[in-house]
């Protein structure tokens, strides 16, 4: 099972004289979602995405950084969040349809 996800984004986020151009995203734990309801995880609510992204990204984005992101490079971090919260039978029956 394969707990992190290396996500290239598509517009990279400069912060500082640092520029981030690959975020990996970690298979949250209990804890990093504490305070967001999976409803809206798994709908891709920005705000819960915004609350759970500093608790499980490498480099740790920053809410300033997330506030910033290209609206693609959301979706796409969103999209990851998301999929770790399936079962394993529901990520297979997706695959298989």
């Amino acid at each position: 099972m394969n707990d992190t996800k290396t996500i290239t984004l598509e517009s990279p986020i400069q912060r500082g004289e640092q520029t981030i151009s690959t975020v990996t995203v970690r298979k949250p734990n209990t804890g990093a979602l504490r305070g967001v309801s999976l409803t809206n995880l798994l709908q891709l609510e920005v705000a819960a995405i915004a609350t759970v992204l500093p608790r499980i990204t490498d480099p740790v984005l920053t809410p300033q950084d997330i506030n910033n992101l290209d609206p693609a490079d959301l979706v796409q971090l969103g999209g990851e969040v998301a999929g770790f919260l399936l079962p394993k039978a529901a990520k297979e029956a997706f695959q298989s349809a």
